[in-house]
């Protein structure tokens, strides 16, 4: 999926929502544990249930790998089931990947060839080889990490060279030396508030994915107001607010009620540019 094709989405759809997959085990209904699958049966009714008011969807692959080759095959048949079945979903493999630039090849591999996922996030300490690896897949995409929404974000990505650079500034200037706007995402958490100004100084083009609104605190209208850009830009992830909006039989249409609700904030913010 490239750019345009994205942006074309969150117009029809008057949405620019992601719905975060962090499908635990032990906390779904209790009842969906007697199915021979219980976390694709789980993903499976709220990928269904969300669909009409999300753009995309992101799995977080701890969540899988935790529950070993059982974890892995629930997640492959989540990938194709949205391939299948809704084929405008942007699908971002949250796996947080790379390495010397061999050992990512064959991430790249895993995701882009054998799984033909549209995306997958990066972690850029390792410089320029670590990350290329990724970039050499036509419409697929990197999400490269820049200044996340945790509270340990301000150990490193804050910290100011001698000329008063913050590192995740650095990130953005260096990286942009290996892709442009059209494979080139970034990940700046929603928690980072008025932070937006300057990475968007930076990186006026590119689309951002944004965790940490909702259990996490973050402020959609503030990352909208200092983070949206003229083709929207921001794919803003929503994870426990949604899946785990109810814990009991009604799980998957209260999933469907709380997307919903983001969608509608969402069509606001899109008013000032559609």
């Amino acid at each position: 999926m490239n750019k345009q094709e994205l942006f074309e989405n969150i117009k029809r759809k008057k949405s620019f929502l992601c719905v975060g997959l962090d499908t635990d085990i032990k906390k779904i209904p209790q009842h969906l544990l007697q199915e021979e699958d219980p976390i694709f049966a789980f993903n499976k009714a709220i990928i269904d249930a969300t669909a009409e008011y999300s753009i995309a969807y992101k799995p977080n692959l701890a969540f899988y790998e935790s529950m070993g080759v059982k974890g892995w095959i629930a997640f492959e048949k989540t990938v194709q089931y949205i391939k299948e079945n809704y084929s405008d979903q942007f699908i971002i493999a949250d796996a947080k990947r790379g390495d010397i630039g061999n050992t990512s090849a064959m991430y790249a591999r895993t995701f882009f060839e054998e799984l033909n996922i549209d995306s997958v996030t990066v972690a850029p300490y390792m410089g320029e080889d670590s990350v290329t690896p990724f970039l050499t897949y036509p419409n697929k995409w990197v999400i490269l990490l820049a200044l996340t929404s945790n509270k340990g974000s301000h150990d490193f990505q804050m910290t100011e060279d001698q000329n008063g650079e913050r590192l995740f500034e650095k990130v953005l200037r260096k990286s942009q030396e290996w892709a442009d706007s059209e494979q080139m995402m970034y990940v700046v958490g929603a928690t980072q508030g008025r932070a937006f100004e300057d990475i968007r100084k930076i990186v006026p083009d590119h689309f951002l994915l944004v965790p940490g609104i909702g259990a996490q605190g973050g402020s959609l209208e503030e990352v909208c107001k200092y983070g949206m850009n003229a083709s929207c830009g921001l794919i803003v992830n929503s994870s426990r607010g949604i899946i785990y909006a109810d814990k009991g039989e009604n799980y998957a249409e209260a999933a469907g009620v709380a997307a919903q609700e983001v969608q509608q904030q969402m069509a606001i913010q899109l008013e000032a540019i559609l």
